[in-house]
């Protein structure tokens, strides 16, 4: 499972950018996420060399094309669930701040590790609350079984942005929940912080 986690970063990409009249979202939205992802993947194998030979120059190309198209905030809120209610406005900064660099890792990790795998495109569905739509897709390894990876976005002033990421029926935020509520209600919000931070230095995701 973790595998998938990190491969379905690396197709994510930079599809999300601006977003199309409600009346069209569902064409744009499956339209923006394939153009979009082939051309970053594109990108990618022209400059494949370069980043073998320094794999940290993927950070730059994640943090300059996805990180504007997250919420981070609303990921971490989600994932945190309940707890978020409780931390300080110091503390909601360094859970996001943390988990935000997690995610970053792990999708710079799954660029990587990218290496052609067979991606479809599905119509886009509605979600389940206004302003949201989930892009679903399918990755197949060749001679493998497809694994479905949706992408949960919302309608942000006009900006579509990723608040989820569901692989093969299993959601990122609860992959992370609870994990992160098992520790808060033994050592508090302030020790996840550390732990996520401890993370980070390791490079762990």
């Amino acid at each position: 499972m973790r595998r998938w986690w990190l491969l379905s970063f690396a197709l994510l990409l930079g599809g999300l950018l601006g977003a199309p009249a409600r009346a069209a979202q569902d064409d744009q939205a499956a339209k923006l996420v394939r153009q979009v992802s082939q051309e970053m993947l594109a990108t990618l194998e022209k400059r494949r060399g370069e980043v073998d030979r320094n794999p940290s120059l993927i950070f730059g190309l994640v943090d300059q094309i996805v990180v504007p198209h997250f919420d981070f905030e609303k990921i971490t809120q989600q994932a945190v669930g309940k707890h978020w209610r409780e931390a300080t406005p110091a503390q909601r900064q360094g859970l996001t701040n943390g988990f935000r660099e997690v995610l970053i890792r792990t999708y710079a990790k799954a660029l990587l590790n990218y290496s052609g795998q067979e991606i479809r495109y599905l119509p886009v569905k509605p979600g389940q609350r206004e302003n949201t739509v989930t892009v679903p897709t399918e990755v197949r390894e060749r001679g493998g079984p497809a694994v479905p990876i949706d992408y949960r976005m919302y309608d942000k002033d006009g900006k579509w942005l990723v608040y989820d990421l569901v692989v093969d029926n299993v959601s990122l935020i609860a992959n992370y929940r609870d994990s992160f509520n098992t520790e808060i209600r033994r050592d508090g919000i302030d020790a996840l912080i550390r732990h996520l931070g401890q993370m980070n230095q390791k490079g762990e995701v």
